[in-house]
């Protein structure tokens, strides 16, 4: 499915669980500075905030549904994007612990990893730096012997939670057999259109970022949903531009931040979420199409309004 009249949603994902402080200054730790962060972004055009919540002490993931709300109505009060918050948070953490803040917040919408898979960040760790918390190295290493465990079980269960809530989903894709699970669900009623896919490349342990991966993920989507669905992409690491953009080219949205990568180009670090944003957004209107606003986003995804949410 191509996006609406030619609007491209821009998403991007402000702080993550995979980066570590000690990788970029510019990574957003404390509440105030993921806030500020975040509506930096929406100001620079994304219409979507992907969202995690860290210890504001060490910068280490975080699912404590105070440390989100000591932000999330700050974002409110400071721009009109949308929402989106994890269900991920991090793969040590308890599918409960990754629910609590959503559940809480009952945000319009929230991502939901749709397979369980190898999540690998230990390579991370073989760069020599600096390291500013003890944690941060072996949060890194340990990965190797890591499982994002997402089973059937663990979907319905979220499915269910939010869904109740009117709760719609960024459903990550990491690998074609978690678009086969996705297509398990609408099958069964439970996901209804028009829900929203992202596709997934360039994690360890999940499919990788080749031009030729991004076609079939596409073309398989379209196999297996028709005119159901919006899509969108994104690229961990070096790969984040080039795989948006050609999204964008592809008729998809895109997605951006320093949770997917630190850099802005080869070799230079991102000053902030913002600077991402603003690049893909040229980009995406130099090829002549238009960036969503949230009023748009909200109208393409079928979402419930930022005057449902509970902060």
């Amino acid at each position: 499915m191509s996006s609406q009249n030619g609007k491209v949603i821009i998403t991007c994902a402000v702080t993550g669980s995979i980066h570590t402080p000690s990788m970029s200054e510019a990574l957003p730790v404390t509440p105030e500075q993921i806030a500020a962060s975040a509506i930096d972004a929406a100001e620079a055009g994304a219409a979507i905030l992907h969202l995690h919540a860290r210890d504001p002490e060490n910068g280490r993931p975080a699912s404590d549904p105070d440390l989100f709300m000591q932000f999330l109505p700050r974002i409110k009060a400071g721009c009109d994007a949308v929402v989106n918050i994890t269900t991920g948070g991090s793969m040590v953490m308890t599918l409960e612990q990754r629910l609590a803040a959503a559940m809480r917040a009952e945000p319009e919408m929230a991502s939901l990893n749709m397979g369980t898979l190898n999540f690998a960040l230990h390579p991370m760790a073989a760069r020599e730096r600096v390291w500013k918390h003890d944690w941060e190295k072996p949060f890194l290493l340990t990965s190797d012997d890591g499982i994002f465990r997402n089973t059937f079980r663990d979907i319905a269960h979220v499915l269910e939670s939010l869904g109740d809530k009117g709760t719609r989903f960024e459903h990550e894709c990491y690998d074609v057999g978690h678009l086969y699970n996705l297509a398990y669900f609408v099958d069964k009623g439970i996901v209804k259109p028009p829900f929203f896919i992202q596709m997934v490349f360039g994690v360890l342990g999940g499919i990788g970022s080749d031009p030729e991966n991004l076609t079939f993920m596409k073309a398989t989507a379209d196999r297996l949903f028709g005119e159901d669905y919006r899509w969108s992409v994104l690229a961990a690491g070096r790969q984040q531009i080039p795989f948006a953009t050609q999204a964008a080219l592809l008729g998809g949205n895109v997605r951006v931040g320093l949770e997917d990568s630190l850099f802005i180009s080869r070799g230079k670090l991102a000053a902030s979420n913002a600077e991402q944003v603003a690049k893909i957004r040229r980009i995406v209107e130099e090829l002549g199409l238009s960036v969503a606003t949230p009023v748009e986003a909200r109208a393409i995804l079928g979402l419930k309004g930022g005057d449902r949410v509970a902060f």
